[in-house]
């Protein structure tokens, strides 16, 4: 049984998408760009600061949920520039101390709203 995931603690969707999906033992959340709620702009503070509040806004989704992010088990990280790989990689670090999730990190094109990162996860019950 599939239930859709919406929280105003995290970006509404910009398409005709979900912010997450929960399909029972499973939830997959949408991309996350780095749009802090409370002001409706990008995160300040490069790669780094844009890292934190996708990774803030993938967090609100799962509460959301009921879940939290030790329950992810993949991540996909899109990077505008690998050359940001490093700045990322410790912003993410933090978000995962214990038992990190499996993780792809590629770089891509263009991101919407020419984002420099953009987040998506999925996680277990």
């Amino acid at each position: 049984m599939k239930k859709i995931i919406s929280t105003t603690a995290a970006p509404a969707a910009i398409g005709p998408y979900s912010q997450g999906v929960d399909g029972g033992s499973v939830v997959i959340t949408s991309g996350q760009l780095p749009i802090d709620v409370s002001t409706g702009a990008f995160a300040e503070g490069g790669v780094a600061g844009q890292t934190r509040q996708s990774l803030e806004n993938v967090k609100a989704i799962l509460a959301q949920a009921g879940l939290g992010m030790e329950n992810i088990i993949k991540t996909t990280v899109f990077l505008k520039d690998m050359n940001d790989f490093a700045a990322m990689n410790e912003v993410y670090a933090a978000f995962f101390p214990g038992e990190p999730p499996a993780r792809s990190a590629v770089e891509v094109a263009r991101l919407p709203k020419d984002a420099l990162v953009e987040i998506e996860a999925i996680a277990v019950r």
